[in-house]
């Protein structure tokens, strides 16, 4: 029952950053200066065991400015390119606490 409250919990918040991320593409592309400040970011996921990489490279994937390029070969970095990488640090805490985290409960 936990595992299903965590899977709920999750797709509630994937749903919400879908939405989030589809407004601010969307609003970059259509006002005339453009507010991204792209970057790759360099993900630490030693923790994860592969399934949960792959899942965590497909979600980021799949969300609008972002991209996931390649893991290292130790598995211990997921090399991310960013869209809106105002400031690389926080991002990287951001996803840590946001998307590994879950990741990890569900996966």
């Amino acid at each position: 029952m936990k595992r299903f409250l965590y899977l709920l919990e999750f797709s509630l918040f994937y749903l919400r950053e879908l939405v989030a991320c589809n407004l601010r593409v969307a609003y970059d592309i259509l006002t005339p200066t453009h507010h991204m400040q792209p970057a790759f970011v360099s993900l630490p996921c030693h923790t994860l065991s592969e399934r949960q990489l792959l899942v965590l490279a497909n979600l980021i994937t799949m969300t609008p400015g972002t991209l996931s390029l390649y893991v290292q070969d130790d598995l211990s970095h997921l090399v991310i390119h960013c869209m809106y990488a105002d400031d690389p640090e926080a991002l990287i805490e951001n996803l840590q606490c946001d998307y590994v985290r879950r990741v990890c409960r569900v996966f």
